[in-house]
């Protein structure tokens, strides 16, 4: 199951920023590599590929596809190997209000995640419509599966009983944005999502992921990413947060 999911990422990679489904058009494609190097007394490798990629199916259709993996390494030993690829399909995106539906597939080498899906619809609505300003707003619901690769969870209870996998309803709400500054030098951009479990107040976990870019030509820039992680529900004795600072380059086709 994970190797194809692996190709189910990479392949879009290597077709190729946050990309807007409302633009008008019919393909849009980047990818932003962006990482760490250490060598010597102590070795550090820390890499992180994004992709994102959309294309009109249809007239008032617009399929995106937003893929990342994650590798980190100390001292030789693997501490995180991740991947997540967010699927969405849109209907009329260029309204103030439209519909969504939504497929999201993910694995965590550190968090002992074995595989994670989540489908389900939404609506968002356009705060900013600017080509160079936007910002949106998403309400969606999601029905989740994730099977652990260990039972011992942080939290007690029926539902995290000596069970491997965790099934739940969620709500998720998203804010999307993405704003050039001081004359398209700089481009500023956050995707972020807060995701309770309608079942169980104690099953929730949030993502902020913020980046500033740099144009250097038009189809490159040089970009600083951070991303912040949360989950409530873990493996036992692991942390919930998990952060990332790193740095690289956007390559984009528009």
């Amino acid at each position: 199951m994970r190797q194809l999911i692996y190709c189910f990422l990479i392949f879009p990679i290597f077709l190729c920023a946050q990309i807007n489904e409302s633009d008008t058009l019919r393909v849009k494609a980047d990818l932003s590599l962006t990482g760490f190097w250490q060598g010597g007394n102590v070795q550090t490798v820390i890499f992180r590929a994004k992709s994102d990629f959309s294309f009109k199916p249809f007239k008032k259709w617009v399929f995106k596809t937003q893929n990342s993996y994650i590798y980190q390494e100390f001292g030789k030993e693997k501490a995180d190997e991740d991947v997540l690829s967010l699927n969405f399909l849109y209907l009329n995106p260029e309204r103030r209000f439209y519909p969504l539906a939504l497929a999201f597939v993910s694995t965590n080498f550190r968090r002992k995640i074995d595989i994670r899906y989540l489908v389900g619809a939404g609506v968002t609505y356009q705060i900013l419509t600017n080509k160079k300003r936007w910002l949106k707003v998403s309400l969606t619901s999601e029905f989740e599966h994730t099977t652990f690769d260990e039972t011992n969870f942080n939290r007690s209870g029926a539902a995290y009983n000596g069970d491997a996998t965790i099934n739940t309803m969620r709500a998720t709400v998203w804010l999307n944005g993405k704003y050039h500054v001081f004359k398209d030098k700089v481009i500023l951009s956050h995707e972020s999502y807060f995701q309770p479990s309608l079942e169980d107040s104690d099953n929730f976990r949030w993502r902020a992921d913020l980046g500033a870019e740099f144009p250097i030509w038009k189809f490159l820039s040089f970009k600083i990413n951070y991303l912040h992680t949360f989950e409530s529900i873990v493996i036992a004795d692991q942390k919930q947060e998990d952060q990332f600072l790193t740095f690289g380059l956007t390559l984009k086709s528009y």
